[in-house]
């Protein structure tokens, strides 16, 4: 399909990074500290914030500039819930364990908004709702069953959306319902972690850039990390790299693995044609493999469109296509519209489907967030700090999970993500064409 490119078109450069200040120069990398973290997302951030407020002397290290990765590229959808349902947790983890995770769902998203708030973030924060449309009757079904037990197991105000009222919501025939979460947000995040770094420095808290930890050696109670600036050592570690963890972390990169995500955005639309398209102004995901993920940008004037285009990496280019033909399929009225980015990320996935907050070798860690980071990333990064601390704010259920390998991943590298593409665009997507009824050609 011919992709139109509007005039400021910028491939391979996320959306969100026009509106950042000029980046700030890296600290320099200190001799000693009591704990050293590696990654300077999200989760990192936060888990310095925790280690920090506990009275530690903290270091954040990253292989790249901070934030290069998800957290400044993902779809800046705010809000926590679990991402399988109770029946499935409980078959994995049992029910103790599967209360405790939709329990925690309501105070995940309660203290990332806190944690905004109370350290002046300026993200574009909109309680503007999630909903999760359904694109076959069957997934409407289980979303009725869904909302059942979130009432049951949590405070998550959950409520259905009937087909016949989707019009209110979003202009498209193509879904068979939708699962609405009223408190779900929308962020700016790059401008987000733009905040949470601000507050890292705030502190005192060095945050060194292109410092990747080559290798780390435990020698009686101490860590010594060399990075690319430096040796630096450490009483205690937290690692937070999620879908961007590299060697020498074999461990961790055999049980998470890079999972991409494109997205697209468009050039600017009038402001006619964004109410009519979603009149709801709602984040917007679908529950078809696919998985495409959509919402209007914080100034009301784009779309944000992203989703599976591939499993294995893909140009901006023909990742664009695919997912311009799948925007196309859920609003003809956008045809002809140009677009003026695309790019991708690294959703760090679990064989769980679900984040795990532990340690391995003495390594804390928080990871496997499978595409719920913007605020579960936060929040376990934050219990995984407190946990390095031996600090009660730790416990969380999430430490009840596990992060497991599964014998499609024998090696660090996803291999098995070519194979499952091709499965997925020859078979699942087909099966869930058909059973979601004619007229679903995307």
């Amino acid at each position: 399909m011919r992709i139109e490119w509007a005039p400021e078109a910028d491939l391979g450069t996320p959306y969100w990074w026009s509106a950042l200040d000029a980046s700030e120069p890296s600290d320099p990398l200190p001799e000693t500290c009591d704990l050293l973290v590696i990654g300077a997302g999200y989760a990192g951030l936060s888990a310095a914030l925790a280690a920090q407020d506990c009275g530690a002397r903290v270091v954040v290290v990253d292989a790249g500039e901070p934030g290069f990765g998800a957290s400044t590229r993902n779809g800046g959808m705010f809000g926590a819930h679990p991402r399988l349902g109770w029946a499935t947790l409980k078959a994995q983890f049992g029910a103790e364990v599967a209360d405790g995770l939709f329990a925690e769902a309501q105070p995940a998203l309660d203290w990332a908004k806190n944690l905004i708030a109370r350290e002046a973030i300026t993200c574009d924060l909109q309680q503007t709702g999630r909903i999760q449309l359904a694109y076959t009757p069957a997934h409407f079904a289980t979303q009725k069953a869904m909302v059942r037990t979130i009432r049951e197991k949590s405070t998550v105000d959950a409520q259905i959306v009937e087909r016949a009222d989707l019009g209110q919501e979003i202009a498209t025939r193509l879904y068979h319902g939708g699962l609405l979460f009223p408190a779900h947000c929308a962020i700016h995040p790059a401008k987000f972690h733009q905040g949470l770094l601000r507050a890292v420095r705030q502190r005192g808290v060095p945050v060194v850039g292109q410092a990747g930890v080559r290798a780390l050696e435990q020698s009686g109670n101490q860590y010594a990390a060399q990075t690319a600036k430096g040796l630096i050592r450490a009483q205690k570690v937290v690692l937070a790299t999620n879908g961007y963890t590299t060697q020498p972390f074999r461990w961790h990169m055999a049980r998470v693995f890079p999972l991409p995500s494109y997205i697209i955005a468009t050039e600017e639309l009038p402001s006619n044609l964004i109410g009519h398209i979603a009149p709801g102004r709602r984040m917007m995901v679908e529950t078809r493999a696919r998985h495409s993920y959509f919402r209007i940008s914080p100034d009301g004037r784009r779309v944000i469109f992203g989703g599976r285009a591939s499993m294995a990496e893909m140009g901006p280019e023909r990742a664009a296509a695919q997912l311009y033909k799948i925007m196309l399929g859920i609003w003809p009225e956008l045809e002809g519209t140009r677009l003026s980015h695309s790019w991708r990320g690294n959703t760090g996935y679990s064989f769980s489907h679900m984040p795990h907050v532990g340690q391995a070798d003495g390594v804390h860690y928080a990871m496997g967030f499978s595409g719920s980071g913007t605020v579960m990333a936060p929040w376990l990064g934050a219990k995984a700090g407190y946990q390095a601390m031996g600090d009660a704010r730790g416990a969380t259920a999430y430490s009840a999970t596990r992060l497991e390998r599964s014998w499609l991943h024998p090696l660090e590298r996803p291999h098995f993500l070519r194979a499952a593409n091709l499965w997925y665009r020859q078979v699942v997507d087909r099966v869930e064409r058909w059973q979601a009824g004619p007229g679903r050609d995307g």
